[in-house]
């Protein structure tokens, strides 16, 4: 699931940047899949605390499990998201070449995958280091955020294109927090603590 999640995120970012409408509908159509995953899984968790009455550990693993997924879900939508945005950006000439939003996707990318790496070793020690990554797609946001205001200012022709724009930096924002969350759940496998890697 973690897999088919990063695929989305870097396919709905390619059709934005390749202005390819087709790419896009395929990571709207891919959600479907991505959801089933989610139930799929979160099935199993029940059966299993059901049947097997887990304790202590194991109890907290099954439940970060099922939290990861709904996690990944969530992602999923927010790919989806940006994947409706980039086919009404589509016909439109860009405003400006398109290098911050990918690199938020590209570093998004990079935090799920060792998130999930983490998650499958029982690494509490990464965690931080997945919510330092959190920081610096903030920062990308806030420069992208910035730098669109400015074209509405200048131009209120652009408010529209700007604007979506702003709603996929937003949503690849939100990718990050959501991943930093899942690392979060990479502690509480392993020690059963609650931390905050969103400060």
């Amino acid at each position: 699931m973690g897999q088919m999640v990063s695929d989305s995120i870097d396919r709905s970012v390619q059709a934005l940047v390749k202005r390819d409408e087709e790419l896009a509908r395929q990571v709207i159509d891919y959600d479907d899949e991505i959801n089933l995953a989610q139930h799929d899984i979160d099935e199993k968790c029940l059966v299993l605390i059901a049947t097997q009455q887990p304790m202590a550990g194991d109890l907290r693993t099954i439940l970060a499990v099922s939290n990861v997924a709904s996690e990944l879900e969530r992602i999923g939508d927010y790919t989806e998201g940006i994947a409706k945005l980039a086919i009404k950006l589509s016909s439109k000439p860009p405003l400006k070449p398109l290098i911050d939003i990918p690199r938020m996707a590209e570093i998004g990318r990079k935090m799920l995958m060792e998130s999930l790496e983490a998650f499958a070793r029982e690494d509490a020690d990464a965690a931080p280091k997945i919510g330092d990554q959190d920081d610096v797609v903030d920062a990308l946001y806030d420069q992208v955020y910035r730098e669109l205001l400015v074209f509405m200012m200048e131009d209120p022709r652009t408010i529209t294109q700007a604007t979506y724009l702003l709603w996929i930096a937003h949503n690849l924002e939100r990718i990050a927090d959501r991943t930093t969350n899942i690392a979060e759940r990479v502690v509480f496998t392993a020690s059963g603590k609650i931390v905050d890697l969103n400060r």
